[in-house]
């Protein structure tokens, strides 16, 4: 009896006929809204950057006598508008922008005055024109905007292919078959190209491969605080999740510095490039006792394989590169601030024999110990950025 009174209590009003039908109808709507919004901006922001990169390879054409005149430019460039904008103009996203525009520098007009369509090469070796119009040497970022239909994280995945028919193939099948980021993503890694080349039935192959996945699919919340276009609008009211992480990062190379004399402070958001790929190391300390580098990393939900890997990759490369010939091999530290709880997990694996595994564990903090601190820390920046 009482269940039967609590659920007439928790049941909808009946408004009208057909409410549920006029909800979803309005859903459909905003949604639709949000994604175009979405695409507005991100065509705008594509072409911005495509005009940043023109005007750094004129200026660094203009001033190629000087040795070293581009490096100058950019760190410098960097900084200014870092100053005036903020976020988003790293002296990295400029050398993106750069090669951006080195890529698709074919968009403007021809030396002979006439206009030629961008042609996509398809893996059966018959190209396809791209039908936009090439605008004149003048271009306007409206102009450039309409010669680049997908969004901006999308050329710079695309910008990681190094075949060009590979190249535009994959961005005529992103454009053909609506695929999102992440699907782009994925088709890449899966080399579906060369795969669709070799195939003996290609139409098979690309129809099959125009199906998303549900891992695919992207919200349009999540198109609309995509990083890029949150960098891009200088939203900074937005980056709560972005602040909070950099608080927590602050706070742990305190709280690290203040458990001895051990941690001396290397670097902070310390950036590497692997191929043509660029990695963020959260933080880097030098251990004076087990006299090695210990490399952190945080991360923002459940700790992953991919986590795990990736910590690896950065071990190898901190081996390789930052490590004296006297020292001993790095060891990595991952934190996940997950919401309700914290995990702080040392990667060990890989060393050279177990006595160093061994002491390692011996001297360096107790994992427990930093994953209290991480979510003590956590639950009191979060009631302060609610």
């Amino acid at each position: 009896m009482t269940i039967k009174r609590m659920q007439k209590k928790t049941r909808k009003p009946v408004i009208m006929e057909d409410y549920d039908g006029l909800l979803s109808g309005v859903i459909s709507l905003i949604d639709e809204a949000r994604r175009v919004s979405s695409r507005t901006i991100n065509a705008i922001m594509t072409a911005t950057y495509w005009e940043i990169g023109r005007r750094i390879v004129e200026s660094e054409q203009a001033g190629k006598r000087r040795a070293g005149y581009g490096e100058t430019l950019l760190k410098q460039l960097s900084a200014d508008l870092t100053s005036r904008f903020g976020r988003g103009f790293a002296k990295s996203n400029l050398y993106q922008m750069r090669a951006f525009y080195f890529t698709y520098q074919d968009i403007l007009q021809t030396p002979s005055g006439k206009s030629q369509p961008r042609k996509f090469q398809t893996p059966s070796g018959k190209s396809q024109p791209h039908n936009s119009q090439t605008p004149s040497a003048e271009l306007s970022i409206q102009a450039v905007s309409e010669q680049f239909p997908l969004p901006w994280s999308a050329y710079v995945r695309l910008l990681s292919v190094r075949n060009e028919h590979a190249r535009t193939f994959y961005e005529q099948e992103a454009l053909r078959g609506g695929w999102s980021v992440r699907q782009l993503d994925r088709q890449i890694n899966s080399q579906f190209y060369e795969r669709t080349a070799l195939s003996k039935n290609k139409a098979a192959m690309l129809t099959r491969g125009a199906k998303p996945k549900p891992q695919d699919a992207i919200t349009p919340e999540e198109q609309i605080k995509d990083p890029y276009v949150l960098e891009f609008l200088n939203l900074k009211d937005e980056y709560s999740e972005s602040d909070l992480e950099e608080a927590l990062i602050l706070h742990l190379e305190h709280f690290l510095l203040e458990l001895g004399g051990d941690f001396t402070f290397v670097g902070r958001q310390k950036r590497l490039r692997i191929g043509d790929e660029w990695y963020r190391v959260d933080l880097i300390f030098f251990h004076r006792r087990l006299r090695c580098l210990v490399v952190i990393d945080l991360k923002r939900g459940k700790l992953t394989h991919a986590d795990a890997g990736q910590m690896h990759m950065y071990l190898n490369y901190a081996r390789e590169h930052w490590t004296h010939p006297d020292e001993n091999p790095p060891v990595g530290l991952i934190l996940c601030a997950m919401k309700n709880s914290a995990l702080a997990k040392y990667a060990l694996q890989g060393l050279p024999n177990k006595v160093l595994a061994a002491e390692y564990k011996t001297v360096l903090p107790d994992e427990k110990l930093i994953a209290q601190e991480l979510e003590k820390t956590r639950k009191l920046l979060e009631r302060k950025y609610d």
